[in-house]
């Protein structure tokens, strides 16, 4: 099943359960989906594949993360509150990402590959070692792995 079927079924079970929450979030990224289809030069009624689907997924979630850490500066708790029950919705459409235990020996061995020695190259080895995970870990987590290969 395709993820932009997977999403209609849950706006569907959403609908029934009457989970506000769930419906609002799945609702947001069908109309994600849509912009991403206009933006990229197809009609809105064309269908996304799988890859700009996570891709939309994941700049939604990282979206509500900053939106999370922003109401928490400026001491709106109850829109933090909220953003994280959406976020925990979006999470569970994305593929687990890796630990930083299972980036380690990747970065460590790319890190070899590219014969990187000083810390002057390690943006090209964090990109690298992005491209090898392809997508299955958080930039973050690859970018503090990668800066302890030096310390």
């Amino acid at each position: 099943m395709s993820i932009s079927n997977l999403i209609n079924e849950q706006i569907r079970e959403s609908m029934k359960k009457r989970d506000e929450v769930r419906l609002s979030v799945m609702r947001g990224i069908k109309t994600a989906f849509t912009n991403e289809l206009v933006a990229t030069g197809f009609t809105p009624q064309s269908e996304i594949t799988d890859e700009s689907a996570l891709t939309v997924i994941k700049r939604l979630a990282k979206q509500r993360k900053d939106s999370i850490e922003q109401f928490r500066n400026g001491g709106r708790e109850d829109l933090a509150v909220q953003e994280e029950k959406e976020l925990v919705v979006l999470e569970e459409l994305l593929p687990k990402m890796m630990s930083q235990d299972e980036i380690r020996p990747i970065a460590e061995s790319v890190k070899v590959k590219l014969g990187v020695e000083d810390t002057s190259k390690i943006g090209i080895l964090i990109g690298a070692v992005m491209k090898e995970l392809g997508g299955n870990a958080d930039g973050s987590d690859v970018k503090t792995v990668v800066e302890s290969l030096f310390s």
